[in-house]
């Protein structure tokens, strides 16, 4: 017998889906509880994994030190990545809020480890990339999660990862994947924040579902998803 979900369970899933965010400001003072960020944690620990490796580690930060070297190392990066376009998106680009790590009570670092069970992982033979993807796999169920809970999440990736292997104490094997910060927020914005700014559009589905092959999005033995895709069905 399946271990079938409710109704309530399954928009309970959908609604943490169509209503995360990636969250860079509204963080207030309030402090995550210990026993709502182990659930979070315990969520990612849950994560699929390429060969059962787990290859994930968790580094939870609360040091304002150690927050403030990371800030001025998204401060530089930020900075660098800004010659790479040209005015007006530049300034625009400068003027966008993307991070918290001061504000956020918790930043946590999750990172990759190669050498977890050995050289040899089921899997991970053909395709080496399989390891990281498996870390995205558990910071994607720590973000559900931690909607969830009502905790706002914002993955800073304007950084450099030799920053942060410094100030982390990071082995050299080590790959820090995620730079994440968590905290309680005001709110929760109705649209990402950079499809509102007028950044980039939310694709639809349409755009971006091919049948059999590349390219191929006439397929007659797809018609009813063709329809469905089509009419741009809305769960959010």
């Amino acid at each position: 017998m399946t271990d079938d979900f409710t109704d309530d369970e399954k928009r309970g899933l959908y609604k943490a889906i169509y209503s995360r965010r990636d969250v860079r400001s509204h963080f207030n003072s309030k402090p995550i509880q210990d026993d709502i960020l182990s659930k979070i944690l315990h969520a990612a620990h849950h994560a699929p994994s390429v060969g059962f490796s787990q290859p994930w580690n968790f580094i939870l930060i609360k040091n304002d030190e150690t927050k403030k070297k990371i800030k001025e190392s998204f401060e530089k990066e930020k900075d660098r990545s800004s010659q790479l376009v040209e005015e007006p998106k530049r300034s625009k680009y400068l003027s966008f809020k993307l991070e918290g790590i001061l504000e956020s009570p918790v930043n946590l670092c999750v990172t990759y480890d190669p050498s977890k069970f050995g050289p040899f992982v089921i899997g991970r033979s053909s395709i080496p990339e399989a390891g990281l993807y498996s870390v995205c796999c558990a910071i994607q169920n720590l973000w559900l999660s931690a909607r969830t809970e009502g905790i706002g999440l914002g993955w800073v990736s304007i950084l450099s990862n030799d920053t942060l292997k410094e100030a982390l104490d990071i082995p050299e094997h080590v790959i820090p994947v995620a730079y994440l910060c968590l905290g309680h927020v005001d709110d929760f914005a109705k649209k990402p924040d950079l499809q509102t700014a007028g950044w980039l559009p939310r694709l639809e589905l349409k755009d971006v579902v091919f049948f059999e092959k590349w390219d191929d999005k006439e397929n007659n033995d797809w018609k009813i998803i063709q329809k469905m895709i089509k009419e741009n069905l809305d769960y959010a």
